[in-house]
């Protein structure tokens, strides 16, 4: 059997997501835009601050009336952090002020609460205060037109603190991946369920719903399907009109009730297997305009084959960071199938070291589960001593 290689699998799988991953732009207001990618840059409408304010509790001066403190001055007054303006301070006075109320005209200076001692109508002012000292001048932080949120930001809680303050209520963020998850099977049960005889759980539905969620895109329908071409069909055909992506697990082997490969390859879908282990057979097609990828069947194998052809894409287009690679020093020694590129699991150990912590079989699922990396074996490599570098994926 001629294999496929992984890279070339790879090169397929991303121009076959391409025009689905190219999203439009939604507007949503505010609040709804938490965790969502910006898809504009978004500039400043107003100064910020709006006005020149108060930064502490205490009395606003010219700072030319205390520069030879200690000096007592009258209180002309009270502002509070309220609408209005209030009127101007006249020289050789004080006003009190409160923190984020505006600074009268005439006024330069804040003088802390905390350097006055305050008798009847007079302060007495116990430090000199410069021009500027405790003032929040009016766009210090970010001016009119100035970049407020980038495009391409995923909002968090100080972005959308940023764009409130501006009085921004409503932003232009991308729309969200729209993924189908059909998983095949007639031997497949829910979880929760009885498994009777020649029945397995499916965990392919968990954990491609789960991890297409992780990646930040949104599962827009979930079936699970007995292996009947009809029954496949009336699922593909109610997953093209509501997603943007559909992804199946299982039926693309060379056995019989091969139910997507049969159903799916006569309609040009490309049914390969990869020199890659575990995740050998792979499939990719378009139905009724919409990308397909599909996984095969056994549980570690959809999820590996997951995180290695389908997450990068679905992370960048949500705005999120890849998920880490890195090279580390292997602590115990490894085969490998000659021609194959291995997805070992394997536990990271301190800062710099990985250890196999499963064994190959693709049925090994609690294995995956403690597993917190995948140790990648080239196609060209047999034998790993302890103490070689390896490429790990940390999951």
């Amino acid at each position: 059997m001629t294999h496929v290689s992984v890279d070339e699998h790879a090169v397929r799988v991303a121009a076959l997501l391409g025009p689905a991953l190219e999203v439009g732009a939604e507007r949503v207001p505010l609040l709804s835009a938490l965790g969502r990618v910006l898809a504009n840059d978004v500039l400043a409408p107003v100064d910020l601050p709006l006005f020149t304010n108060s930064q502490m509790d205490g009395y606003a001066v010219r700072s030319a009336d205390v520069a030879n403190a200690p000096v007592t001055l009258p209180i002309a007054g009270v502002i509070p952090a309220a609408a209005g303006e209030p009127p101007a301070l006249a020289p050789g006075a004080a006003v009190r002020i409160m923190t984020g109320a505006p600074v009268p005209k005439g006024a330069d200076a804040v003088i802390p609460i905390e350097d006055t001692t305050v008798d009847g109508g007079s302060v007495t002012i116990t430090r000199a205060r410069s021009a500027g000292e405790y003032v929040r001048e009016r766009g210090s932080d970010v001016r009119s037109g100035a970049l407020l949120v980038e495009r391409g930001r995923m909002l968090s809680s100080r972005h959308l603190a940023a764009l409130a303050a501006a009085g921004i209520g409503n932003v232009d963020v991308r729309q969200v991946l729209r993924v189908a998850v059909i998983t095949t099977g007639s031997e497949l049960v829910p979880p929760g369920e009885e498994a009777l005889p020649g029945q397995v759980y499916d965990a392919n539905a968990v954990a491609l719903i789960a991890a297409v969620r992780m990646c930040g895109a949104r599962v827009a329908l979930s079936r699970r399907v007995v292996d009947d071409p009809a029954q496949l069909l009336a699922a593909l055909d109610e997953a093209a009109s509501a997603a943007d992506l559909i992804l199946t697990s299982g039926g693309i082997s060379k056995g019989d009730f091969e139910v997507v490969r049969e159903l799916l390859e006569p309609r040009g879908a490309t049914v390969v297997h990869l020199a890659m282990q575990p995740g050998g057979p792979q499939a990719t097609a378009v139905f009724e305009g919409v990308p397909v990828i599909c996984f095969p069947g056994n549980p570690v194998s959809t999820q590996i084959s997951f995180e290695v052809f389908v997450a990068p894409h679905l992370r960048r287009t949500a705005g999120l960071a890849p998920e880490r690679r890195e090279t580390r020093t292997l602590s115990s020694g490894v085969h490998s199938i000659a021609g194959r590129r291995q997805f070992l699991r394997g536990t990271l150990v301190g800062d710099a070291h990985v250890e196999v912590s499963s064994g190959p079989g693709s049925h090994l699922v609690a294995g995956l589960a403690a597993s917190d990396a995948l140790i990648v074996v080239p196609e060209d490599v047999t034998g790993l001593e302890p103490g070689d570098p390896v490429e790990v994926w940390h999951l």
